[in-house]
């Protein structure tokens, strides 16, 4: 279960040699710092984003986002186009789930608070990890991330009943995310599928993002804000966790992901003046203690 939310958490696979480089140049940060930097970073590219939905809305803050991350990790890794016929269903899969767990996702951010929506995103993997467990102490934290969720719905009356779904149907993207790239890691030499696999996600978000917001796209500054929002939602994460998780064991990292909800909040409160009610914030503190006792729950792996 540790090993679902360090390959899963944020939707991040292996990093690229030239950001494993940028994570060494910042070894001299203690690693818990490092990943907390890194959640921050991934927040706080979300409140941006969000605040340029007025302008490409939120399919073509995607498109963006997806555009100059697919540009980077292909123009470091180089991949071939030749897969084999057991690699390419899953390239192709693990696309199309990661374009349209990007989609659903800025779907529900531009309806609802970002702290909410990145809640109920998290309940897929926190599903995906409790799944198939045995141990009665994991049901209780199954429990209380399900309360969590029953305190949003006392608070539905100021929600968008849409948005709440679009985040749902996005951590169960999320979830399906996990377990493609546990397949994804294992048909494709090290970072290429994930490059490939970003750019089918691309592609098949560009569609959606050019019908919202056409000819917008290609303004500079919207396109420049678009590359800050791929390097603040990546590039930074990327080499802040790979050099975390050479120091930290998965199960340390996987309690300081499970921080990432909390993080959500309260960057959608101090970027996007984003207040939240008191029964929020307590749902949100229980899916968060939910997540970090189920990732205390499980030994590391040796």
């Amino acid at each position: 279960m540790v090993q679902v939310f360090v390959d899963g958490v944020g939707g991040r696979l292996p990093k690229p040699r030239v950001l494993a480089a940028a994570g060494r140049a910042l070894g001299v940060i203690p690693p818990p710092l490092q990943v907390l930097i890194g959640i921050v970073s991934v927040q706080v590219g979300a409140s941006l984003a969000k605040q340029l939905f007025a302008v490409t809305g939120p399919a073509g803050t995607v498109t963006l986002r997806l555009f100059f991350a697919a540009l980077v990790l292909l123009l470091v890794w180089r991949p071939v186009l030749r897969l084999g016929r057991r690699a390419l269903p899953v390239v192709l899969a693990y696309g199309v789930v990661l374009g349209t767990m990007n989609l659903t996702f800025y779907q529900a951010l531009a309806r609802i608070p970002q702290g909410i929506a990145v809640t109920i995103e998290f309940l897929g993997p926190l599903a995906v990890a409790l799944a198939g467990s045995r141990r009665w102490l994991d049901v209780l934290w199954a429990v209380v991330a399900a309360g969590g969720v029953v305190l949003l719905a006392e608070t539905r009356g100021d929600l968008s009943l849409l948005g709440i779904v679009f985040a749902l149907i996005a951590g169960a993207c999320w979830g399906l995310y996990i377990l493609l790239s546990a397949s994804l890691g294992k048909r494709t030499e090290e970072g290429k599928g994930l490059a490939l696999g970003m750019a089918v996600a691309a592609v098949a978000a560009m569609p959606a993002g050019v019908i919202d917001s056409g000819t917008n796209l290609l303004s500079p500054w919207v396109l420049l804000i678009g590359l800050a929002v791929a390097l603040l939602s990546s590039v930074v994460p990327y080499s802040l966790e790979l050099e975390a998780l050479r120091k930290i064991p998965p199960r340390v990292f996987g309690i300081l992901m499970s921080l990432e909800p909390a993080v959500a909040a309260l960057s959608g409160l101090l970027v996007l003046g984003e207040a939240l009610h008191p029964l929020q914030w307590l749902a949100i503190c229980c899916v968060v203690a939910a997540s970090i006792g189920a990732t205390r729950s499980v030994r590391d792996a040796p």
